[in-house]
């Protein structure tokens, strides 16, 4: 590995706990030779004493703006608006190459400062598998806020938990109505954490995957409770849930958890609303009668922060230690630019990774 130099950002979003490198991994990069910065952040779930204790560097938060420019920036959620323009290689999730709301600026801010995005949902094998996900614990969390509304036991506004708290409040009591279930991507890593979230309430879901989406049974689909989904398309394809079918007076279907949140994109399976849901109100009213409510929140792995980080930062640990201009690192880098060229942006001088 080439001298590296990680500049652990501060998540400019209040909510965003989690981090994508722990403590132990963090020892792990420095005895490798890594030169890792942590910048002071009042809400990660580590302390910044614990990088500190390390061998890790700290700086004040925000400084990654003034880090040197060949210090890689590390963080998950999306940049602050400023600067405008990004000199940086960053590594984070950009939701920039599915023509989101706000992608082709972000990507503008980096072209015009010479920087480059290294986008983690595209961090990949040889066949296109990511490396590094909080899948599962998203899955997780997406299961469990539907089971609590579902049940009339979801409080807002929502605060992090751990999941020894989270599976003690799933538990079925006396009481509770049985409903039925849907996991739309049951077999990925989303769809996973779902159904052992639906398993610790006391349900027993059906679960949709490839086979069962190829000719979508829609009434059977509206004829469950509760649906959550967990399939992150990147190819069109016909959406699970269309305006019409909210308004089928057939619909069974009451609660709707949206792990993937692809809002804005026109891959979207779910195009039934425009903007996500927050913690502060988590559930969205789509139809008053009958009622059919919507969860989509786009960090819920950051509700259980120290599982979801620990989980992660384990998977991303060995492809930092192989940081380098081939591999997946490779691969995130040609996809930066060919979406680039894609949408016209004429980049600055840029640089391998």
């Amino acid at each position: 590995m080439t001298e590296l130099h990680l500049w652990l950002r501060h998540e400019d979003r209040p909510t965003e706990r989690r981090t994508p490198v722990v403590p132990s991994d963090a020892r792990r990069l420095v005895e490798s030779g890594v030169t890792l910065t942590v910048e002071e952040s009042p809400q990660r779930i580590f302390p910044v004493e614990a990088y500190e204790a390390v061998g890790a560097r700290v700086a004040p938060t925000g400084s990654w703006v003034s880090a040197p420019s060949e210090a890689v920036v590390l963080g998950l959620k999306e940049l602050p608006e400023e600067p405008a323009e990004l000199r940086h290689r960053h590594i984070f999730f950009g939701h920039a190459y599915k023509q989101q709301p706000g992608a082709e600026d972000l990507l503008r801010r980096f072209a015009a400062g010479g920087g480059a995005l290294l986008d983690l949902e595209y961090l990949v094998d040889d066949h296109g598998r990511r490396l590094a996900a909080f899948g599962y614990w998203a899955g997780y969390l997406g299961a469990a806020l539907a089971v609590l509304q579902h049940r009339g036991r979801l409080v807002a506004p929502l605060t992090p938990t751990s999941k020894e708290e989270l599976d003690e409040i799933l538990r079925p009591v006396a009481g509770d109505e049985e409903f039925t279930a849907l996991v739309i991507g049951a077999l990925g890593r989303s769809g996973r954490g779902a159904r052992v979230a639906l398993e610790a309430a006391g349900l027993d879901p059906t679960c949709w995957d490839l086979e069962e989406t190829r000719d979508l049974d829609r009434r059977a689909l509206l004829a469950h409770d509760a649906l959550v989904n967990c399939v992150l398309a990147t190819t069109p394809i016909p959406p699970f849930l269309r305006e019409t079918d909210l308004d089928d007076p057939a619909r069974r279907l009451r609660t709707v958890s949206d792990v993937t949140c692809d809002v804005g994109s026109p891959l979207n399976v779910l195009p039934v609303y425009d903007r996500t849901t927050e913690w502060d109100e988590p559930v969205r009213r789509l139809r008053k009668e009958p009622p059919l409510d919507l969860i989509a929140i786009d960090n819920l792995p950051s509700l259980l922060p120290k599982e979801s980080s620990e989980g992660f930062s384990g998977q991303l640990l060995p492809l930092l230690l192989d940081f380098g201009t081939g591999g997946p690192w490779g691969r995130c880098l040609d996809r930066f630019h060919e979406t680039c060229r894609e949408l016209g942006i004429v980049e600055g001088e840029s640089r391998d990774v």
